[in-house]
């Protein structure tokens, strides 16, 4: 009873204490609710509706009222032909964007922070941006049109005595096509955090390390580099914990029957299955949570192991 009567004090405490704190800070709450109404509306309150996972869903009796079926969708698509293909296009993606595209723009971001003359860093910022804030549709357009029979790509290919084919209805080339795009649409906009935790590094380590005969290269690497090192792992335990994650936009703009076999990832599945084609909501809900299942577990693993090595964790 004592321990009981102890607990129910402390709560009590701390409700006070955060309905305190809100009134002394409401503006600043009020400013977080928007976000948090997001996140509740949109990322949470659809989270019951991945029960029809285990259900025979059917519109017309809903999402309680449709009969339970328990593990027969996971089974069927671990049983699946595209099973397999769909698993391990969706890894080796996102597996080549994790090795080639995340240092992309922490490299970008050392090379600005070297850059002296103000007016060439600005342009050469502005220009690694533009490709992020681009319509995904005029991207691939572009891709489609450079990747062409007669496009630049193929023209030099040709040029060094290879076919001049269309390179997208190629299998082969589907993933370096999407992971060197993927690079340069996103490498410019993601060293803008880099290089704002670049800007907290204290410039008197710079300065002992001048006085101590580092030279340029030195001085990033015994001081940049470990400056950055926080934000890094922070970024790469998010990274590894969407592996599994590939979006569907691009591929579905991109791929075609020819390229399936190396370009149809588990999101571009489901969008087909689901919805292009058979409607068979139950069946992809079940492959899409498969997917954060396994994203989940990526996610732990990556930041038990960041906090054992490196110390930095995100909780």
């Amino acid at each position: 009873m004592l321990t009981t009567w102890q607990g129910s004090e402390r709560m009590a405490k701390s409700i006070r204490l955060l309905w305190d704190d809100v009134r002394k800070n409401r503006a600043i709450y009020l400013m977080v609710l928007p976000v948090v109404l997001y996140f509740f509306i949109f990322k949470y309150f659809p989270m019951y509706g991945a029960v029809i996972a285990f259900k025979d869903f059917t519109p017309a009796k809903g999402v309680w009222g449709s009969d339970w079926v328990g593990l027969e969708h996971f089974k069927d698509f671990f049983e699946s032909y595209y099973f397999v293909r769909v698993l391990r296009n969706t890894f080796l993606i996102s597996f080549y964007n994790l090795v080639f595209g995340f240092p992309a723009p922490i490299i970008l971001a050392l090379l600005l922070n070297e850059i002296r003359q103000k007016l060439f860093k600005s342009v050469v910022q502005t220009v690694s941006y533009l490709p992020h804030f681009i319509s995904l549709i005029v991207i691939c357009g572009l891709i489609i049109d450079f990747t062409n029979r007669g496009g630049a790509a193929s023209s030099l290919i040709a040029f060094f005595g290879g076919p001049s084919t269309p390179l997208l209805n190629d299998a082969g080339y589907f993933r370096p096509i999407f992971v060197s795009t993927s690079i340069w649409q996103e490498m410019g906009w993601s060293s803008i955090i880099y290089l704002a935790a670049l800007s907290g590094i204290n410039p008197e380590l710079y300065e002992a390390a001048k006085v101590d005969g580092a030279g340029r290269f030195r001085q990033i690497w015994s001081v940049t580099l470990p400056g950055l090192i926080p934000t890094i792992m922070i970024l790469l335990i998010l990274r590894i914990g969407g592996l599994m994650e590939v979006g569907f936009e691009k591929i579905v703009l991109l791929y075609n029957p020819n390229t399936y076999e190396t370009a149809d990832v588990i999101s571009s599945f489901v969008y087909r299955e689901g919805l292009a084609q058979g409607n068979d909501y139950s069946y992809t809900t079940a492959v899409g949570l498969f997917q954060s299942a396994i994203n989940f577990v990526l996610l732990i693993s990556a930041n038990r192991i960041s906090r054992r090595f490196s110390g930095s964790r995100l909780w």
